[in-house]
């Protein structure tokens, strides 16, 4: 950490949640590209993660306008106090009490005041700090009351320790922002422990809050929870409803939607990628009109000269970019591949991206391939320049449950190549079109059902086997990404944002 820039204040201050610069991929590679094209302004970044062992190095080189960078993870820094007896501030729990209550359907313009600074989480005389949220005879009157109010399962200690582990990020979160250097302009690129935090800076220091949301992220971890196994269910088997969500479960969740109904009620501007996440945001507390559309973009002219090297038939490969993570539903695109190569026994699969996110899944991904007897139509690849394996993709797959609007699909349209993906996010508006105008460029791939291994399969050997279909695909994509998603539009559009936040 030495050896990270520091600066006594910064124009922008970017917070970050487990992207740039240590996670590569598109959210990352976006920061990189908004970072690169403002030399003018002097940026921050605060980098949010889990555990220190969690991340292995830097993935990007530091841009020379990134004059500050500082990191903090959220299992590791919060050292725990001494035990001792102590009563705990009524007024302080009192407020905590109120804002249970709003947590559950509040908005986040009615919040008590108190709650939106640092200085209640850390101020032992007028707030509640971390000593008497872990002690205090007022903390654990208020847990009792709460479990005793709502919780509908069993184990009482399953509960304290939810509370505990569910909130304990918090004063660590208020210690950052109390520390943290001035800005004169906060951007967060997403809600949850980011948006948080950019949201106690926004009220402490009057300055603007910009949010911009690639994936939505309550609903992101909402698919994280779902599958999680460490989340308890201590119900019997007569006690369980299949049709609920267990109550832990349901807990995490919506403690997630409440800070990112909190990130809305701070953010002056709230920038969804396409409109229907969008609507989404406003459907989750978002105040519609501090909403925009702000689609991605990317430098056309790096990609365009790659159409040159491109076949005049589509070359057999299918090639999934993204991380091997179950987010990206590697083993769908696994599945989808066996079926192809039983058409097509030629085809190849390339799976580009980092493994050492998931090892578990990693491993799990090689292991099913081999068990499908598809391991040797399957490379996976590690990080490539894309430039280096456009040229010999025939059609870009994103078999994943969960986008935003992603960079790699408007890269492979810059480069000709057309997308089969699956109708998440802003993944249909992109192949298809979005109104009548852009609709009437054409098809740029196919869409399909998220976990649909067959229809993804079927989609990609309609482009393999055809090569006119192939072509007019690639033509599409050219035409709509050419037309639409300039990264001088995107640009404009942020300029602007910052320009308004500084005056």
């Amino acid at each position: 950490m030495d050896s990270f820039p520091k600066s006594d204040s910064v124009d922008i201050m970017l917070l970050l949640e487990g992207t740039f610069p240590y996670v590569s991929g598109g959210v990352s590679s976006w920061v990189y590209q908004i970072i690169l094209a403002f030399p003018e302004y002097r940026f921050g970044a605060l980098f949010i993660g889990s555990s220190r062992a969690d991340y292995n190095g830097l993935k990007y080189d530091l841009p020379p306008n990134l004059v500050h960078l500082e990191c903090h993870y959220l299992h590791d820094e919060l050292a725990m106090p001494a035990i001792h007896p102590m009563v705990g501030n009524d007024a302080a729990f009192e407020t905590v009490r109120r804002i249970h209550g709003w947590f559950l359907h509040g908005d986040p313009t009615t919040l008590d005041s108190a709650l939106k600074t640092p200085n209640f989480y850390l101020d032992a005389t007028n707030g509640a700090n971390f000593e008497q949220f872990l002690y205090s005879e007022k903390s654990w009157k208020l847990i009792c009351d709460l479990y005793q109010e709502r919780c509908s399962d069993p184990s009482f200690v399953d509960y304290f320790w939810t509370v505990r582990n569910m909130h304990t990020p918090i004063w660590l979160l208020a210690s950052i922002a109390k520390r943290l250097i001035p800005a004169r302009v906060y951007h967060t690129v997403s809600t949850g422990y980011a948006g948080f935090l950019g949201s106690l800076l926004h009220y402490s220091s009057g300055r603007p809050l910009i949010l911009s949301e690639h994936g939505i992220y309550t609903k992101e971890r909402r698919i994280d929870i779902f599958k999680s196994d460490w989340i308890q269910d201590n119900r019997n088997a007569l006690q369980k409803d299949p049709t609920e969500v267990s109550y832990y479960r349901d807990l995490w969740i919506r403690f997630f939607e409440t800070i990112g109904r909190f990130c809305y009620g701070a953010a002056d501007r709230i920038v969804a990628l396409y409109e229907g996440a969008r609507e989404q945001e406003i459907g989750d507390g978002a105040p519609h009109e501090r909403t925009m559309v702000v689609p991605n973009g990317i430098n056309i002219a790096q990609f365009a000269t790659l159409r040159e090297r491109r076949p005049e038939t589509p070359p057999p490969v299918l090639t999934l970019l993204g991380r091997v993570v179950p987010i990206k539903d590697i083993k769908t695109f696994i599945r989808a591949l066996r079926l192809v190569a039983n058409s097509l026994p030629e085809v190849q699969g390339w799976i580009i991206g980092p493994e050492d996110e998931n090892p578990d899944y990693a491993a799990e991904c090689r292991a099913l391939a081999e068990s499908l007897q598809i391991d040797s139509n399957l490379s996976f690849m590690g990080f490539r320049n894309p430039m280096e394996i456009f040229p010999d993709t025939g059609v870009m797959i994103l078999s994943s449950v969960s986008e935003g609007l992603p960079l790699v699909i408007l890269e492979a349209f810059a480069a000709g190549i057309p997308v089969v993906a699956t109708d998440v996010g802003a993944c249909r508006q992109l192949i298809t079109g979005h109104g009548q105008e852009d609709e009437a460029i054409g098809s740029a791939g196919g869409v399909v059902s998220i976990n649909n291994p067959h229809d993804l399969a079927q989609e990609a050997l309609r482009l393999l086997e055809d090569p006119v279909r192939w072509n007019c695909a690639s033509q599409a994509a050219i035409t709509r990404v050419e037309r639409y998603y300039t990264q001088q539009q995107m640009f404009d559009r942020y300029r602007h944002m910052y320009q308004q936040g500084m005056d």
